[in-house]
Protein backbone atom coordinates (compact mmCIF):
# COMPACT_ATOMS: atom_id res chain seq x y z
CA UNK A 1 0.00 0.00 0.00
CA UNK A 2 1.09 3.05 -1.03
CA UNK A 3 -0.94 5.67 0.76
CA UNK A 4 -4.18 6.49 2.78
CA UNK A 5 -7.03 8.89 1.57
CA UNK A 6 -9.52 10.75 4.05
CA UNK A 7 -13.02 11.14 2.98
CA UNK A 8 -16.45 11.85 4.66
CA UNK A 9 -19.18 9.95 2.88
CA UNK A 10 -21.52 13.40 2.38
CA UNK A 11 -24.40 11.02 4.22
CA UNK A 12 -25.72 10.38 7.59
CA UNK A 13 -23.52 8.69 10.61
CA UNK A 14 -23.95 5.25 9.90
CA UNK A 15 -22.52 3.91 7.22
CA UNK A 16 -24.77 2.54 4.19
CA UNK A 17 -24.53 -0.43 1.72
CA UNK A 18 -23.06 1.63 -0.99
CA UNK A 19 -20.75 3.55 1.08
CA UNK A 20 -19.18 0.20 2.52
CA UNK A 21 -18.41 -0.68 -1.41
CA UNK A 22 -16.14 2.35 -1.77
CA UNK A 23 -13.98 2.89 1.46
CA UNK A 24 -11.96 0.27 3.35
CA UNK A 25 -13.19 2.04 6.69
CA UNK A 26 -15.94 3.69 7.67
CA UNK A 27 -15.87 6.07 11.02
CA UNK A 28 -19.68 6.20 12.36
CA UNK A 29 -21.15 8.05 15.09
CA UNK A 30 -23.48 7.61 17.31
CA UNK A 31 -24.91 9.12 21.09
CA UNK A 32 -25.38 6.34 23.85
CA UNK A 33 -27.58 7.33 26.35
CA UNK A 34 -26.62 6.22 30.18
CA UNK A 35 -26.75 6.98 33.60
CA UNK A 36 -24.44 7.75 36.28
CA UNK A 37 -24.01 5.94 40.04
CA UNK A 38 -26.93 9.03 40.90
CA UNK A 39 -29.10 8.17 38.66
CA UNK A 40 -28.30 11.43 36.06
CA UNK A 41 -28.75 10.57 32.48
CA UNK A 42 -25.62 11.71 30.61
CA UNK A 43 -24.87 11.24 26.72
CA UNK A 44 -21.82 9.87 25.78
CA UNK A 45 -20.76 10.33 21.56
CA UNK A 46 -18.96 7.30 20.42
CA UNK A 47 -17.02 6.91 17.40
CA UNK A 48 -17.86 3.21 15.35
CA UNK A 49 -15.46 1.53 13.38
CA UNK A 50 -16.90 -0.65 10.40
CA UNK A 51 -14.97 -2.25 8.02
CA UNK A 52 -15.81 -1.84 4.48
CA UNK A 53 -16.81 -4.89 1.72
CA UNK A 54 -13.18 -4.75 0.59
CA UNK A 55 -9.62 -5.41 1.95
CA UNK A 56 -7.25 -2.44 1.55
CA UNK A 57 -4.63 -5.05 -0.46
CA UNK A 58 -8.10 -5.83 -3.20
CA UNK A 59 -6.97 -1.71 -3.99
CA UNK A 60 -2.78 -2.89 -5.25
CA UNK A 61 -4.55 -4.06 -8.37
CA UNK A 62 -7.44 -2.47 -9.71
CA UNK A 63 -7.87 -3.87 -13.15
CA UNK A 64 -10.11 -6.57 -12.20
CA UNK A 65 -13.29 -4.69 -11.04
CA UNK A 66 -13.00 -5.96 -7.10
CA UNK A 67 -11.55 -2.88 -5.77
CA UNK A 68 -13.12 -0.48 -2.39
CA UNK A 69 -13.31 2.55 -5.65
CA UNK A 70 -12.74 5.75 -3.10
CA UNK A 71 -10.77 8.12 -5.54
CA UNK A 72 -11.31 8.75 -8.84
CA UNK A 73 -8.36 8.70 -10.31
CA UNK A 74 -6.13 7.42 -7.37
CA UNK A 75 -7.77 4.11 -5.99
CA UNK A 76 -4.71 1.86 -7.10
CA UNK A 77 -2.50 1.27 -3.73
CA UNK A 78 -4.75 3.52 -1.77
CA UNK A 79 -6.35 2.83 1.47
CA UNK A 80 -10.09 4.76 1.66
CA UNK A 81 -10.77 5.53 5.13
CA UNK A 82 -14.05 7.74 5.42
CA UNK A 83 -15.89 9.51 8.57
CA UNK A 84 -19.58 9.15 8.18
CA UNK A 85 -21.74 12.26 7.52
CA UNK A 86 -21.95 15.62 6.33
CA UNK A 87 -25.11 14.87 4.36
CA UNK A 88 -26.25 18.87 2.75
CA UNK A 89 -23.08 20.61 3.77
CA UNK A 90 -22.79 23.40 1.92
CA UNK A 91 -20.13 25.77 4.22
CA UNK A 92 -18.55 26.10 7.31
CA UNK A 93 -21.51 28.18 8.40
CA UNK A 94 -24.42 25.92 6.55
CA UNK A 95 -23.17 22.26 7.40
CA UNK A 96 -26.01 20.37 7.06
CA UNK A 97 -27.79 18.27 9.62
CA UNK A 98 -24.76 15.23 10.33
CA UNK A 99 -21.44 17.56 10.51
CA UNK A 100 -18.72 15.27 11.67
CA UNK A 101 -17.67 15.16 15.56
CA UNK A 102 -14.18 15.50 17.47
CA UNK A 103 -14.80 11.97 18.30
CA UNK A 104 -15.22 10.68 14.98
CA UNK A 105 -11.97 12.40 13.98
CA UNK A 106 -10.01 10.97 16.98
CA UNK A 107 -10.74 7.43 15.57
CA UNK A 108 -9.98 7.82 12.58
CA UNK A 109 -6.37 9.48 13.60
CA UNK A 110 -5.45 6.54 15.30
CA UNK A 111 -6.94 3.98 12.62
CA UNK A 112 -4.64 6.48 10.36
CA UNK A 113 -1.96 5.53 12.49
CA UNK A 114 -2.25 2.00 13.15
CA UNK A 115 -2.64 1.73 9.06
CA UNK A 116 0.87 3.56 8.61
CA UNK A 117 2.79 1.19 11.26
CA UNK A 118 0.52 -1.70 9.45
CA UNK A 119 1.77 -0.83 5.84
CA UNK A 120 5.05 1.14 6.69
CA UNK A 121 3.49 4.31 5.83
CA UNK A 122 5.69 7.43 6.85
CA UNK A 123 3.55 9.91 7.63
CA UNK A 124 3.85 12.83 4.57
CA UNK A 125 1.41 14.58 1.89
CA UNK A 126 2.20 11.96 -0.37
CA UNK A 127 0.81 9.24 2.32
CA UNK A 128 -1.70 10.43 3.81
CA UNK A 129 -3.97 12.59 2.44
CA UNK A 130 -7.35 14.51 2.15
CA UNK A 131 -9.52 13.73 -0.81
CA UNK A 132 -9.66 17.06 -1.60
CA UNK A 133 -5.85 17.60 -1.41
CA UNK A 134 -5.87 14.32 -4.20
CA UNK A 135 -7.92 16.13 -6.35
CA UNK A 136 -6.16 19.44 -6.06
CA UNK A 137 -2.87 17.61 -6.81
CA UNK A 138 -4.56 15.34 -9.72
CA UNK A 139 -6.91 18.11 -11.16
CA UNK A 140 -7.38 15.74 -14.53
CA UNK A 141 -9.05 12.72 -12.25
CA UNK A 142 -12.35 12.52 -10.93
CA UNK A 143 -11.42 13.93 -7.69
CA UNK A 144 -10.79 17.40 -9.38
CA UNK A 145 -13.21 19.92 -6.84
CA UNK A 146 -13.89 17.51 -4.46
CA UNK A 147 -14.24 19.25 -0.54
CA UNK A 148 -13.80 16.27 1.57
CA UNK A 149 -11.99 16.48 3.94
CA UNK A 150 -11.38 20.86 3.31
CA UNK A 151 -13.11 21.61 6.54
CA UNK A 152 -13.41 20.26 10.45
CA UNK A 153 -16.37 21.25 12.30
CA UNK A 154 -14.69 21.20 15.91
CA UNK A 155 -11.79 23.13 14.40
CA UNK A 156 -13.67 25.68 12.36
CA UNK A 157 -10.71 28.41 12.00
CA UNK A 158 -8.91 25.92 9.86
CA UNK A 159 -8.56 26.83 6.00
CA UNK A 160 -9.16 24.41 3.73
CA UNK A 161 -5.52 24.10 2.77
CA UNK A 162 -4.28 23.49 6.19
CA UNK A 163 -6.80 20.68 7.02
CA UNK A 164 -4.60 17.95 5.61
CA UNK A 165 -1.30 19.37 7.79
CA UNK A 166 -3.65 19.33 10.94
CA UNK A 167 -4.66 15.79 10.35
CA UNK A 168 -0.89 14.69 9.73
CA UNK A 169 0.27 15.97 12.65
CA UNK A 170 -2.69 14.62 14.78
CA UNK A 171 -2.01 10.95 13.23
CA UNK A 172 1.78 11.71 14.17
CA UNK A 173 0.49 12.12 17.29
CA UNK A 174 -1.05 8.85 17.74
CA UNK A 175 1.55 6.85 15.57
CA UNK A 176 3.93 8.07 18.00
CA UNK A 177 1.75 6.73 21.18
CA UNK A 178 0.38 3.22 19.61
Amino acid sequence: MKRIILHWTGGIYAPNDKEKKCYHYLIGYHRNKTTDNKGNIKFIDVATLTQGNFTPEDNLNCSDGRYAAHTGGGNTGSIGVSLCGMLGFISASNQGKFPLKQVQFERAYKLCAQLCKKYALVISKATLLTHYEFGKANPTTKSKNKPDINFVPYEPNLKPDEVGDFIRNKVQWYFDKV
